[in-house]
Order: structure tokens, then C-alpha cells, then sequence
């Protein structure tokens, strides 16, 4: 891990810019902290850090400077400015293309979009945690929320040092996820934005009850995919803190 810049922000809280191999990333610390500061992974949508950064960012410092977490991202394969790959693009061109058309997203759409994403993030994940976990100032434990959801489900099944999630219902999720989710034992916290344009409710709902964590809880509010109220911000922190302090 090499950090590429550094600065002080306003309410104290030290954002880092970084690179890990060819993956981009951001890390933010609190102010101060007696000891080794719990961490938490914010898994951007596939979009771009830069352009996600001011949502990012808001998470990330009110965790650190309220809770004394500290909390990092990456850029997702494909994403901002990492290379492209054929097969994506050409079933981010296919999911428009149905959805224009107002037809059915079918299970071939579903999984050539999501399950390579997966299949490429999740060892990532798992090499960036190698890379935090090994700064003084991090110390663990660990949790996860974000993004697209069959990367927090992978990730909650393969990563023991992942004691809590929190997930957003709001991307596709291939049937094979459904068993994957199964496995998954962690606490979790899953918000679910009741009328998101984008989002099967049906299937985020079959997908919930699949998780086999003895404490899941999901938060419904209504509205669509950009109306999460803002107190959800501060149920997700409050999460965090009952199970990584």
C-alpha cells in the first residue's frame, strides 16, 4: 500500500489517498484514538470514487469523527478510471437496453453483470484488508456495508474477519447469491428503499429472509433510491458500534 496524499479535514478526521497494486482507494482516520481504531469498508456502487467521493466521504467522517471508527474504499474493477472490460460493458449495454424497453431483466442479464464483478472485487477486498490491518493505527474489529450487495454477501461468507454488515437492497442479485446467502452468519443490518426504481423489491425482500444470521434486522423507509432519510446514517454508525466495540 502506498499513500499518494494526505489531508487534515475540518472536523479532524485524516483522509488518505492510496494505491494498492493497481486499485485506488481512500482511507479515513479519526482525529485521535487511544488505541487501535476499529475499521469499516465502504464498498462504493460501480460508478466511480470520484464521482461517489462526497457521499463516501460523509459516511466515512461521521463514523470516524463521531464514533472513532475508521473506515476505507476502493475503486471498483471497471469503475472511475481502472480499465474496462468487454464482457461488463456489454452487459451494462444489455441491462439498459431491457430496461428501455420495458422487459423483464432476465437471470443471463442478471449474472453476466454482477457475478464477474464479485468474482474480481472480493479479492480485492480481501487483499486491501491484508494492507490496513497491518497500519498501527488500525486495529480492528472489522465491518462492511455498501454497495452492491452480492459483493458484501460473498465477501460476509469467505472473510472471517468481517464481524458485521450492513447492506443496501437496491442492485440485481443472481440466483446463485440466494445460497450463497445462506451461509451468512454475521450480525446485519439491511436498508431497503421501498420504492427504488431500480430495485426488486420482491427479490430484496427473498434475499433478506435467506440471510441465515440469527440477528438480521431490515430497515424499510419509503421513497425512492436517492430518498434514504438521514437517520439512517446514524442506525448504521449505532449498528457498527454495538458489534465492532
Amino acid at each position: 500500500m502506498r499513500f499518494t496524499s494526505e489531508q487534515r479535514l475540518d472536523d479532524g478526521v485524516l483522509e488518505r489517498e492510496f494505491t494498492l497494486g493497481e486499485i485506488p482507494g481512500i482511507l479515513w482516520t479519526p482525529a485521535s484514538a487511544s488505541a487501535p481504531a476499529p475499521l469499516i469498508l465502504i464498498s462504493p456502487p460501480p460508478l466511480g470514487l470520484r464521482k461517489m467521493y462526497p457521499r463516501l466521504a460523509g459516511r466515512a467522517r461521521y463514523y470516524a469523527a463521531k464514533y472513532g471508527f475508521a473506515a476505507a474504499t476502493i475503486e471498483l474493477p471497471g469503475s472511475g478510471d481502472r480499465p474496462r472490460w468487454a464482457a461488463a460493458e456489454q452487459a451494462r449495454a444489455d441491462l439498459r437496453r431491457a430496461m428501455e424497453a420495458g422487459e423483464p431483466v432476465g437471470d443471463e442479464i442478471i449474472d453476466a453483470l454482477v457475478l464477474p464483478l464479485v468474482e474480481k472485487s472480493v479479492p480485492e477486498w480481501q487483499a486491501t484488508l491484508d494492507a490496513l490491518l497491518s497500519l498501527p493505527e488500525i486495529g480492528g474489529p472489522v465491518g462492511y456495508e455498501g454497495g452492491v450487495i452480492s459483493i458484501g454477501v460473498r465477501l460476509a461468507v469467505v472473510e472471517p474477519r468481517i464481524s458485521a454488515a450492513g447492506f443496501f437492497a437496491g442492485s440485481f442479485v443472481p440466483r446463485s447469491m440466494f445460497e450463497e446467502a445462506r451461509q451468512v452468519t454475521i450480525p446485519l443490518q439491511v436498508l431497503l428503499q421501498w420504492d427504488d426504481e431500480g430495485n426488486d423489491r420482491r427479490a430484496a425482500l427473498d434475499l433478506f429472509d435467506a440471510f441465515g444470521s440469527k440477528e438480521k434486522t431490515l430497515h424499510a423507509n419509503m421513497g425512492g433510491h436517492t430518498g434514504v432519510p438521514r437517520f439512517e446514517l446514524d442506525a448504521g454508525a449505532r449498528f457498527f458500534a454495538r458489534h465492532l466495540k
